[in-house]
């Protein structure tokens, strides 16, 4: 991801994506770069329209989170019953005869 972080900074402050770019970004941040994956990276990127992309990305529509966690605390309070300390002590005495 790190290699994607850096095409990243490299596109926001107008410099060419390139190799020798994308090493010194990764070894200024204190990781030993992968030449491997700069060249995918780079190669990945060589046609790419990455302004297009953002906007694209910018327009999505994107799921409300606030909701998502609503709807799972519902179903968490439909699937636990309230058990009275009585019923449970009562449950475990069976189990032990």
């Amino acid at each position: 991801m790190e290699y994607v972080y850096a095409a990243m900074l490299l596109h926001s402050l107008g410099k060419e994506i390139n190799e020798d770019s994308m090493k010194k970004i990764i070894a200024s941040a204190g990781v030993e770069p992968d030449d491997g994956q700069i060249k995918a990276v780079v190669s990945a990127l060589k046609d790419v329209d990455i302004d297009k992309i953002i906007k694209e990305a910018q327009s999505a529509p994107v799921a409300s989170q606030p909701a998502a966690a609503e709807t799972h605390k519902e179903e968490k309070k439909e699937e636990a019953p309230a058990v009275k300390p009585e019923e449970a002590a009562a449950g475990l005495s069976n189990l032990f005869g």
